[in-house]
């Protein structure tokens, strides 16, 4: 999601966000123009402010994941509703025509009252059979009537529930356009911050950072611990050789593959790829399986960061993850230890 607060130890471990960092405004297509650092700060403290942004843009980016969610789930219940109206609608109108057919049918008999056309009958037997007749005719327009009420009923009911829906969607829109707008103003201050740097710092952070991502490939790939007990799944392994496969896909907000992603969105898109459905949103995939604590860790894990659960990746051994870091990122493997981890959880 977005980038991630370092521990304050050791230095170099706090400069590798601002290289990745450095591109942010041009992968959501703004221009920094809303933040500028105070005279003298240094690249530690332009650091932390640009971390602090863009965790702040991570926990939005969440919000709107959900939202955007929340949004496909009221077009789906909308569509069905008016799916499910429309046919109302023509068992209604048949409801109608039936009725309308047995009216004209009455007429027809003439409307007599039957104790008359009794008397006046030749064939005393023949008119039993169409009084008998006439009585079966009025029940099936009293269960006429209560059907087409019934319907009537259900019609104004889904209606109701249609524009209720409608109104939610209305809502949810304008919290998507808000959202995606201040998304955009925090990556915008952290860029105005970043321009500050020198090509020189810049160059800096950039080898820094690559050679801390090597570090972390080299560690998890070092993991020598027995996990034939059973705690790592084939569907867990399945889901780290996919997320590992897209090693280098940059990351974008609100992405969820195949080439580029979020946080949530890579490792929803992972677990897709052994046939396991996650929920959309990091606070939701957090309750998608048991919790483990750092201690029960296994390959295959997913792995939560800051109280607010706003960041997840997937667990690949001996202490590291592959997750989609931030804004200006690509999909890396890294420490659990450059952000508060929370817990883990295991999906199968």
């Amino acid at each position: 999601m977005a980038s991630h607060r370092r521990p304050k130890q050791p230095s170099r471990a706090r400069l590798t966000i601002l290289g990745a960092a450095a591109s942010a405004a041009a992968t959501v297509g703004v221009t920094a123009t809303s933040a500028s650092a105070d005279p003298g700060q240094s690249i530690d403290d332009v650091r932390e402010e640009v971390d602090e942004l863009h965790h702040e843009a991570e926990e939005i980016t969440e919000e709107y994941n959900g939202a955007q969610e929340r949004e496909q789930e009221l077009q789906d219940e909308i569509a069905e509703l008016q799916d499910s109206t429309a046919r109302g609608q023509e068992r209604l109108n048949e409801l109608r025509n039936s009725m309308g057919s047995m009216a004209t049918a009455q007429y027809r008999n003439g409307g007599l009252d039957p104790s008359m056309q009794l008397f006046l009958s030749s064939d005393p037997d023949d008119f039993l059979d169409q009084a008998s007749a006439l009585d079966q005719l009025s029940s099936k327009q009293a269960e006429a009537l209560r059907l087409i009420q019934e319907q009537q009923r259900t019609l104004d009911q889904q209606r109701e529930e249609a524009g209720e829906r409608l109104a939610e969607l209305e809502e949810v829109r304008a919290t998507l356009g808000e959202q995606k707008e201040t998304i955009q103003g925090k990556l915008s201050e952290a860029q105005a911050l970043l321009n500050q740097l020198t090509e020189e710092e810049r160059q800096q952070i950039a080898a820094a950072e690559a050679a801390e991502a090597e570090e972390a490939a080299r560690a998890s790939r070092s993991d020598d611990r027995d996990y034939s007990d059973g705690s790592s799944s084939s569907y867990a392994q399945t889901a780290v050789n996919a997320a590992t496969s897209k090693l280098g896909s940059p990351y974008v907000w609100a992405a969820s593959g195949p080439n580029s992603f979020d946080c949530s969105g890579l490792t929803s898109w992972a677990y897709s790829q052994a046939g396991v459905s996650l929920p959309r949103v990091s606070q939701d995939q957090a309750n998608a399986g048991t919790r483990v604590s750092r201690s029960e860790l296994a390959p295959g894990d997913l792995v939560f960061f800051y109280p607010g659960l706003t960041h997840v990746g997937i667990y690949v051994g001996n202490g590291q993850m592959v997750h989609a870091p931030r804004p200006g990122g690509v999909v890396e493997y890294a420490s659990l230890d450059i952000m508060p981890f929370q817990f883990g959880t295991r999906v199968a």
